[in-house]
């Protein structure tokens, strides 16, 4: 191997590194116009998205955080390993889940889904309410572009979308369907669609999912392999 050969390889590696704290890379670099920022502490509007990140997971980047935070307020972090949140804080939640990236070509579905915007948003809120795929608050859609599939009656039954954005990467957030039309392939569709779309401009699409999620095994099949175990982390001040 030569040098440039190992220099290429590691600047890979340092940018698949970047994914084991993926929310302080979008804040500082395709999401930097979203960030809400102190010291070494990052977080998006609290009308957009609860994801906040730390540079490093400190103490005193802990306290940089909680300039960001209001009591009672909920946010929520991914690290590579599990956290150890001081005393000020709460942890309302933690968990191992995977994270998955496509690394294939993608052939897009023949279907092409709708592209969904700002006057939207109140059927995308309805449809998350219904079906609890991650957090979507009135303003999510500011981090990328989303796209559905509406009924015969006009109805928004399936969605997907785009969540953290780094200069290298695109996160598939907000897959989910209506539970009366399940099993019609729609959650396939649009995840298949929005990672050729994200494959298309030159980035590599990556998702969070439990490991129990039954959309585990459709993700896989369309191509997507899991990378790594993310700890997933919510908190709020005491």
């Amino acid at each position: 191997m030569n040098e440039d050969d190992v220099m290429n390889q590691d600047r890979a590696q340092r940018m698949f590194e970047s994914l084991d704290n993926p929310i302080w890379f979008a804040l500082t670099t395709e999401h930097r116009t979203l960030a809400r920022s102190h010291g070494r502490a990052r977080r998006y509007p609290p009308d957009v998205s609860p994801l906040a990140a730390l540079l490093h997971p400190t103490n005193d980047a802990f306290a940089d955080l909680r300039q960001l935070v209001s009591p009672g307020e909920h946010v929520a972090l991914f690290t590579a390993n599990a956290l150890d949140v001081p005393s000020e804080w709460q942890v309302d939640r933690s968990r191992w889940i995977d994270q998955m990236i496509c690394e294939v070509s993608l052939v897009p579905p023949p279907v092409v889904p709708l592209s969904l915007g700002t006057t939207d948003v109140p059927e995308m809120l309805e449809l998350t309410a219904a079906t609890e795929p991650g957090p979507f608050l009135p303003k999510t859609i500011q981090m990328g572009s989303y796209f559905g599939i509406r009924a015969s009656d006009g109805r928004l039954v399936a969605m997907a979308g785009e969540r953290l954005q780094t200069t290298a990467f695109t996160e598939i957030s907000a897959v989910c369907t209506h539970p009366e039309f399940r099993g019609l392939g729609y959650a396939r569709t649009l995840t298949t669609f929005a990672a050729a779309r994200i494959l298309a401009a030159g980035k590599i699409p990556f998702l969070h999912v439990k490991s129990e999620n039954g959309a585990k095994v459709v993700y896989q099949e369309i191509g997507l392999r899991v990378r790594a175990a993310i700890y997933l982390t919510v908190i709020y001040l005491r």
